[in-house]
């Protein structure tokens, strides 16, 4: 996970897997996204159906839970600032969840620590459930004729 108090390659494609995840959930209804690669030189913008933004999203999944700590060594741990990191939360918010014993951790000198799939499989729990809200939410919206 961490070398020398750096995130190992496979950590950082994680991390940018779950980055784009993020990013691409918020979008992904909107009807066909227009992305623009940043390093090409032409620039174009390319459109992405929405079916094919949801496997995109799988996809970054799937490397999300394989690079990100499923296969991970047993002991592969983190600190509070770099679960918050991962869980796009700050720090009191994830000291709460170890309070309220909402992520599994252990103390070490006094310090928590947490294991690198016990985060993700959080961070994937969370997904979950607001993408049930969220769904909810527009389902409740569609019945009143609110033009979603």
């Amino acid at each position: 996970m961490y070398r020398n108090n750096k995130p190992t390659p496979e950590t950082m494609e994680a991390l940018h897997a779950l980055a784009a995840v993020r990013e691409l959930s918020r979008h992904a209804s909107e009807g066909p996204l227009r992305i623009r690669v940043e390093d090409a030189k032409d620039a174009s913008p390319i459109a992405i159906p929405p079916e094919a933004v949801e496997i995109l999203i799988d996809a970054l999944d799937g490397i999300v839970a394989v690079r990100g700590g499923a296969n991970e060594p047993a002991g592969a741990e983190l600190g509070i600032s770099q679960a918050a990191e991962i869980l796009y939360m700050e720090v009191p918010e994830v000291i709460k969840l170890i309070e309220n014993n909402e992520i599994p951790h252990r103390m070490v000198g006094g310090y928590p620590r947490l294991r690198v799939h016990d985060v993700m499989e959080f961070l994937f729990d969370l997904q979950v459930k607001r993408r049930a809200v969220l769904d909810q939410l527009v389902a409740e919206a569609q019945e009143q004729n609110m033009g979603y």
